[in-house]
């Protein structure tokens, strides 16, 4: 479960400047006392809970310092909530983007707060929910994945969002120049999967609004039934393959439970938890999306486990050059081969 406490020094900002904000736009009542907490946990962007009055709020905001231009945006996640919300889809609702910086000293945006329950392990380890409740809460999972992969992004003015087609493409080029970029020592299995990977991306491509990191961690749960009421954290929403998106929330079922950075599920006892297995996820996603089966599901697989080790190479090599943010940085060395090696695995199953 996440939690609010202290907001740390680096993210301190004027709250009586953030209160007359609120004021300006009836969010807070002239006599209400203003509190904020921080999330604690890795959220790339900051994250608060905000209390004015009896309302709770949840304001989200870029960090402080100088920050890539493509980087933070929290432009974008605003935009994508906002145009989903009227659909019925489970977004928080969301009230104001502020791209002022003179108001707290970077832009933010500020929704309602969303009560229920959130998971980062995706075992759903909870000693009170029975197994029906975990099945229960997985279709709901992918239910909710599958609802978002349908929308026509032109319908609610997100033709924009990102580009038509040649997403897997793109983002292989991206994340190879990036690996190279902070390559530390020799990788084998990446070398293969960067020479594989452009020649075997399978058909007929696709493009619909996607997540980029849809996972139980960033889902909220309804406090007592097994369905999902929100979905949150869409720093990395665009245009793309939503096969992408499947793909990357099965990461966990080829990595072992130890390692919970990847949230590891090799070795978890589905059957008596109630948690599906990988093949019963796709057969869901199928279901909802009225698929026959998903051909070359090994490929969006090794694609998934090429782009996870790049990122975690960056770390290592910014771990490295010491101006990591991560306390852990440089084990994400370990990481980026295992991913790599896995992803490998997986290519040569096709």
């Amino acid at each position: 479960m996440v939690t609010a406490g202290q907001v740390k020094a680096a993210h301190q900002f004027d709250e009586a400047q953030l209160a007359g904000f609120l004021k300006a736009r009836d969010l807070m009542a002239a006599g209400d006392t203003l509190s904020v907490r921080q999330f604690q946990g890795g959220q790339s962007n900051p994250t608060f809970l905000v209390t004015a009055g009896l309302k709770r709020y949840v304001l989200r905001k870029k960090p402080p310092g100088k920050l890539l231009p493509s980087a933070h945006m929290v432009e974008r996640e605003y935009r994508v909530m906002k145009a989903l919300e009227p659909l019925g889809f489970p977004v928080p609702a969301m009230h104001v983007l502020c791209e002022d910086e003179t108001v707290i000293g970077t832009p933010f945006y500020v929704m309602d707060f969303v009560e229920g329950r959130i998971f980062e392990n995706p075992a759903l380890l909870d000693t009170a929910m029975t197994p029906a409740e975990r099945t229960a809460i997985y279709q709901s999972m992918i239910e909710t994945m599958a609802k978002l992969h349908a929308v026509d992004p032109a319908a609610i003015g997100l033709d924009d969002f990102g580009r038509q087609g040649g997403y897997i493409e793109r983002q292989i080029s991206r994340w190879s120049k990036q690996f190279e970029a902070s390559r530390t020592e020799a990788m084998p299995a990446m070398d293969a999967l960067i020479d594989w990977l452009p020649d075997n991306i399978p058909g007929p491509d696709e493009t619909t609004i996607v997540h980029g990191d849809f996972r139980t961690g960033n889902l909220i749960l309804h406090p007592t039934e097994p369905k999902v009421i929100a979905v949150l954290d869409w720093e990395l929403a665009t245009l793309g393959h939503p096969l992408s998106d499947l793909a990357y929330n099965c990461l966990g079922y080829h990595f072992p439970r130890e390692n919970q950075q990847f949230n590891g599920m090799i070795g978890v006892d589905f059957e008596s938890l109630g948690i599906p297995d990988e093949q019963q996820v796709v057969a869901m996603y199928c279901a909802a999306t009225g698929r026959d089966s998903i051909p070359h599901w090994h490929f969006y697989m090794a694609f998934n486990m090429f782009r996870i080790s790049a990122i975690c190479q960056g770390v290592y090599k910014r771990g490295l050059d010491g101006n990591a943010s991560s306390e852990n940085a440089t084990d994400y060395g370990i990481k980026a081969q295992s991913a790599a090696k896995i992803g490998w695995q997986l290519a040569q199953k096709i």
